[in-house]
């Protein structure tokens, strides 16, 4: 849920920003994002799903949306981060901080 906060504090501005989280937090796939958003998606549940299959082709159809080799190794470092976060916290049987109210 608090990346989902992260996501509304960013399209706070947008119409229809709370229908979008939603969409994100259940199938990005679904969601009206543009397609930069999408492709740089599809990119990170590929690394992260299925590291192996990782191509040139892969950040290429990154570049024919845009990102240029500095966004690429963000979208790269993130995504590894994340992944790396995500399973030393399972490893360790971290259990998820319990729900906060911000003030």
């Amino acid at each position: 849920e608090s990346h989902a906060d992260d996501l509304r504090a960013e399209v706070a501005d947008r119409e229809g920003s709370e229908a979008l989280v939603e969409a994100v937090k259940s199938d990005y796939r679904e969601a009206d994002l543009p397609p930069a958003d999408r492709a740089m998606l599809d990119f990170a549940t590929k690394l992260t799903r299925r590291p192996w299959t990782m191509t040139e082709s892969a950040v290429e159809e990154l570049r024919r949306h845009g990102f240029d080799d500095a966004a690429i190794h963000e979208v790269v470092q993130v995504t590894a981060l994340f992944n790396y976060y995500t399973r030393l916290a399972d490893g360790l049987g971290v259990e998820p901080e319990p729900e906060w109210t911000r003030e």
